[in-house]
């Protein structure tokens, strides 16, 4: 019992401790110069964002050196442990980039008229970086490699940033969490959270979703936070699984490296609506994610109930 109410402080002061530090931040800071017209403020609110990232590793920090919690090693679920795991890994590195392409695929299959063909919005891009034009054969040539690169490199390019949250979310609330309650609501209260964290950039600066849409800013909100439930529970369940938050760093960086891919193919005639796709934030664009998370899930679910069935039998003898 002792235990379980020390488990319950460390949550609510590590919670208490990332939304005050986030929240400051994003509200005293970030609000005011994200969107300006000054190109040096509009960057520093970009460096802030970014910074922002490293807060639930501090609070993470603070708590276990406040609650003298201490820092061993084989508590901190920042183990690399690739042996007998590889199966793990592949979830969220290939994995998640193969789901996050085939609800962009589905997005476009339902909203044909959206889709670009000759690549016009990476075109403008390239011609507003470089101030040349290019041809249709060109921009495909540029997107291939931008897809090879992509799912290569994007978990190892935001492998720092990531491990800032992911050490945070997966590393230390969800084993606290774990230890308070069964496994599906545990997983899923993590994922909500997370998204709650969000909370403030999406009100103040339209971040993933933008302004003026209906519902705004409750929608958005409520969006992330489906989406944040849906792969916090496939970085959750590497994480119960492997014991580490490594594989959940990994497939953070590709989502926050890849999931804009789709956007790349769409057509600047037809404007795609956030909500639905093609990035994985939409419904449809997130689809493939959101069956994997509820197949993951079950999976969890029914390896709880078994090994509290087999617990039961094991006193009955």
């Amino acid at each position: 019992m002792e235990r379980d109410k020390l488990d319950e402080k460390r949550i609510f002061l590590f919670l208490a401790i990332t939304f005050l530090i986030t929240y400051v931040i994003e509200i005293v800071f970030i609000a005011p110069m994200a969107g300006s017209g000054d190109a040096s403020r509009a960057m520093m609110a970009q460096s802030l964002i970014a910074a922002v990232m490293f807060v639930p590793a501090v609070s993470v920090a603070l708590t276990r050196l406040l609650t003298k919690e201490g820092f061993a090693i084989k508590e901190l679920h920042l183990a690399f442990k690739w042996k007998g795991n590889q199966k793990y890994y592949m979830l969220v590195w290939p994995g998640l980039a193969g789901m996050i392409l085939l609800g962009a695929i589905l997005y476009f299959l339902i909203f044909r008229e959206q889709f670009d063909s000759n690549l016009g919005y990476i075109g403008a891009l390239l011609t507003a970086q470089d101030g040349n034009t290019y041809t249709t054969g060109q921009l495909w040539q540029y997107m291939f490699f931008q897809l090879l690169i992509g799912v290569v490199l994007s978990p190892l390019v935001n492998l720092v940033n990531c491990f800032g949250e992911e050490w945070g979310w997966r590393g230390y609330l969800l084993p606290k969490l774990l230890k308070c309650m069964p496994v599906v609501p545990a997983v899923l209260l993590d994922g909500a959270i997370w998204g709650l964290w969000h909370a403030p950039l999406i009100a103040l600066t339209g971040y993933n979703y933008g302004i003026g849409y209906a519902g705004y800013p409750v929608t958005g909100i409520l969006a992330m936070c489906v989406f944040c439930m849906a792969v916090g529970t496939i970085f959750s369940y590497t994480e119960i699984k492997t014991g580490s938050c490594i594989p959940s760093i990994l497939g953070h960086g590709m989502i926050n490296g890849f999931s804009m891919i789709g956007v790349y193919f769409t057509s600047l005639a037809h404007p795609y609506n956030v909500f639905l796709g093609p990035m994985p934030l939409g419904l449809i664009g997130g689809l493939f994610i959101l069956i994997m998370a509820g197949v993951l899930l079950y999976q969890l679910n029914q390896e709880e109930k078994a090994a509290k069935s087999a617990k039961e039998q094991v006193k009955d003898l």
